[in-house]
């Protein structure tokens, strides 16, 4: 596939050539600064809740989200720190901490770029749907989990990464719940829930902190604060640095490396293509994880942590009228611009409230109507949403979705193999006689005209490796041996490497039992198939037809000359 720079070119560059106007700006500030404020509270609260410091979700935000919006294939994503990630930056942080984190953030952005460069955006959409919501509302499900501690104010230093040893340590220091941390919590839920409802374009989030900050404050309310956990907050950027690096390390990071590029791959086009559905657009998805990969390297070497695009932020930015990716650079300077002037502020903001924020988003990414819709549909889907679901809750993400898939791949090819059939097309005409007027792609077989030493058969559907054993079945169940086998293949709109060795068999076993193997309905396409792989040098190229009624006719000829 030959590279051209237009698959990889970011947005801005095409916003800018079509011409950008002074009320695109206008708009792109004002959404850009309101969303810089929304996302505030949340890189906070992402960061303390993946088991790093507060500002590593700033130092995300700002450099990711700036440089996803400065090159990527979208014109209105907003990225940064994500609820997807808590769960697994959590685990790397407590195994290996920060370093052995920002190694394999590193690596994954490297993986990102190489994914974007060989043109993998388009597979990315491919995860069946069951299996990105099952893990998305696991992911959703351990975050709620994750912030009992801070909802009630519970006394431990840390949490486990596993679920079990969390439930365990839950019930160990249930008795040292604070009240009013748990007030606040709740007052915190009510107040997003209830302006959401009646004041839907608000900033939510941050007016309900805000609220309840000040109250915390103005009545000395003994809850513990970002600042009493963590210490103050940095109001400027770190000197840029390259995280440790050892081999060893590497080697251990690696697989995590590998769950990171994963995911911030497919949450980033995820919300590309919600993006692209609110505004009528098309996202370039290779340079879109380009961007992402690019984003991910300069968010750790400002000591963030890994970045992804945001649905929630994104589908803010365009309700609050973004026009163009300038949008979400100037949601990357104001946030810049809150750090430098409020960050003393910031470190006020109690973590009880900021866990009522997180068990909020989570609550919408958690996806229950979607959730119970598949749950209703087909046992299949069912099937592997639960264990994908059961797997991201008790085990981790990575052994979650990579059986999830193979699970559904499974089912899948289940599906197919329930759907192909080789059926006797002379046996058809006896049993379905006044079925066979109606069924219009079909005239050529329930003709009378087909010698009674001639069967026909036909493949109904794909033929890979799972039903390659159907033509010996088929040649079984005839009680006399014809003198001519035809096989049709006109309703078969594939045929893998495993159906071509099947036939090369089966004409094999016709040879020896005095049988003439043909295929017929071979256009252009399955020819040169059977040409490369020697299926027309074992059927013999005389027995391969382009018709059927040149099938006919010339084993007709055959059998009098």
């Amino acid at each position: 596939m030959r590279f051209t720079f237009k698959d990889f070119k970011p947005k801005i560059i095409t916003c800018l050539q079509e011409g950008y106007s002074r009320e695109y700006f206008l708009n792109d500030v004002a959404a850009g600064i309101s969303v810089g404020i929304i996302a505030l509270p949340l890189a906070l609260a992402f960061a303390i809740a993946s088991g790093v410091t507060p500002e590593r979700g700033l130092f995300t935000t700002i450099i990711a989200g700036f440089l996803i919006s400065l090159l990527g294939g979208s014109r209105v994503q907003i990225g940064g720190p994500t609820g997807a990630f808590v769960i697994i930056v959590y685990a790397v942080v407590q195994k290996y901490g920060y370093e052995g984190l920002s190694l394999a953030t590193l690596v994954a952005g490297i993986m990102m770029i190489l994914m974007g460069v060989a043109r993998l955006g388009i597979l990315l959409k491919y995860i069946p749907y069951p299996v990105t919501t099952g893990f998305t509302t696991g992911i959703a499900f351990v975050i709620v989990f994750s912030q009992i501690k801070d909802f009630f104010g519970l006394k431990a230093e840390k949490l486990p990464p596993a679920f079990i040893e969390k439930c365990q340590l839950y019930c160990e220091i249930a008795h040292t719940w604070n009240f009013w941390a748990l007030l606040i919590a709740f007052a915190t839920l009510v107040l997003i829930f209830t302006l959401r409802r009646y004041r839907p374009k608000w900033p939510v989030a941050i007016i309900a902190i805000i609220v309840t900050t000040a109250a915390t404050q103005f009545f000395h309310l003994p809850v513990e604060t970002i600042e009493s956990k963590f210490g103050e907050i940095p109001r400027v950027l770190p000197v840029p640095s390259l995280p440790h690096f050892s081999y060893d390390l590497l080697k251990e990071v690696f697989p995590d490396a590998i769950t990171i590029a994963f995911l911030g791959a497919i949450e980033s086009l995820l919300s590309a293509i919600v993006a692209d559905g609110m505004i009528g657009s098309k996202h370039r998805s290779n340079g879109e994880l380009i961007a992402q990969g690019v984003a991910n390297i300069g968010s750790v070497l400002f000591g963030g942590i890994p970045a992804t695009g945001a649905i929630a932020r994104t589908s803010a930015n365009i309700r609050m009228g973004a026009k163009t990716p300038v949008a979400g650079i100037i949601h990357a300077i104001t946030l810049f611009l809150l750090m430098l002037f409020f960050a003393n502020l910031a470190g006020k903001i109690p973590l009880a409230a900021l866990a009522g924020v997180l068990i909020f988003v989570a609550w919408n990414m958690s996806e229950i109507p979607h959730f119970i819709e598949i749950l209703r549909g087909h046992k299949g889907d069912a099937l592997v949403l639960l264990i994908t679901f059961l797997l991201t809750v008790l085990i981790d993400l990575t052994a979650a979705v990579q059986i999830g898939v193979i699970l559904s791949a499974a089912i899948f090819l289940k599906r197919m193999t329930d759907q192909t059939q080789v059926r006797i097309c002379q046996n058809l005409i006896h049993e379905n006689n006044n079925e066979a007027q109606e069924m219009n792609g079909s005239e050529l077989i329930f003709r009378k005209d087909i010698p009674s030493d001639i069967r026909v058969f036909e493949i109904n559907g794909p033929f890979f490796y799972s039903i390659a054993d159907l033509l010996d079945e088929a040649l079984s169940r005839l009680v006399e041996k014809p003198r001519v086998f035809i096989l049709r293949i006109h309703k078969t709109p594939f045929i893998d490497s495993t159906g071509l060795r099947a036939i090369k068999q089966f004409s094999v076993k016709c040879r020896k039992n005095g049988i003439v193997f043909a295929i017929s309905d071979v256009d252009a396409k399955y020819r040169n198939i059977f040409i490369d792989s020697n299926v027309e040098t074992s059927v013999g190229k005389e027995n391969i037809f382009k018709n059927f009624d040149h099938a006919l006719h010339s084993l007709r000829l055959e059998k009098t000359a």
